[in-house]
């Protein structure tokens, strides 16, 4: 038993690995790690990942749509087992949801949908629980014994890997940031170019008339220099050629 859970969890965590490569996006990677929880940690009928948001529950992803009506009815309640791991930082099971009290909107809800039970597990990066693994079947006490050790290890494995993913997210904001600067900067250098051999002065004056025409207009000085490049070449202005030290200084933060 001991070596077919640590089987499993091999697997889980090879699974996560290929998400983080296969998903460069966020949302994209939440929505295949909740599938992927649904398959291996067995016998999941359905699975949602609930993350805090200014103070309010959401629910990033889902592997199927019970799980969201389930999640939206503990949070329009207040209360349930995902919203305590996610506020407690603890796993919360809940073993035969026909005779729970704890959270009785929850749990007749579940019950009217056929769930018997569930597990809920803190999603943590660092110090910090920023959202649960919520897991729903249909049969009492589904997550016992060598399942509930299964779910727990998979959510620490998918700690880790959404504490990269979110790494690599505010990587790719940060790139797109830095390449929309240097688009600009392309931009207003052309124009400056043109300006100068206009008027026949220095980078310092083009700067000030463009500036001038900026305020002017009360518009973006990378919307003049854009309009006055168009205008004189027929055409967009061009933009930057890769910056792959960018590329690289980021790999390497």
């Amino acid at each position: 038993m001991v070596a077919e859970s640590e089987t499993g969890n091999i697997l889980a965590y090879g699974g996560l690995v290929t998400l983080l490569v296969d998903s460069p996006q966020l949302d994209g990677f939440l929505e295949q790690v909740i599938r992927l929880a649904a398959e291996v940690v067995t016998p999941a009928a359905a699975g949602g990942i609930t993350f805090d948001r200014e103070g309010r529950p959401v629910t990033a992803a889902t592997s199927a749509p019970l799980a969201a009506q389930v999640d939206e009815v503990q949070y329009g309640a207040d209360s349930g087992p995902c919203l305590d791991a996610l506020r407690g930082g603890e796993v919360v099971a809940a073993d035969d949801l026909a005779t729970e009290t704890r959270w009785p909107d929850f749990a007749s809800f579940a019950v009217a949908h056929g769930l018997g039970s569930s597990l809920s597990l803190p999603l943590r990066v660092g110090d910090r629980t920023i959202g649960a693994l919520n897991l729903y079947a249909h049969e009492p006490a589904a997550f016992r014994g060598a399942a509930r050790r299964h779910a727990e290890a998979f959510a620490v494995q998918c700690g880790a890997a959404l504490t990269v993913a979110l790494r690599q997210s505010d990587a790719a904001v940060l790139r797109r940031q830095l390449t929309e600067a240097m688009a600009a900067r392309s931009v207003i250098d052309q124009a400056l170019g043109i300006l100068m051999a206009q008027q026949r002065c220095t980078a310092e004056q083009a700067f000030d008339l463009l500036r001038q025409a900026s305020q002017h207009r009360n518009r973006k000085l990378r919307e003049v220099a854009a309009e006055l490049v168009t205008k004189v070449s027929g055409g967009p202005p061009q933009p930057p050629a890769p910056f792959h030290a960018v590329s690289q200084w980021l790999e390497d933060a």
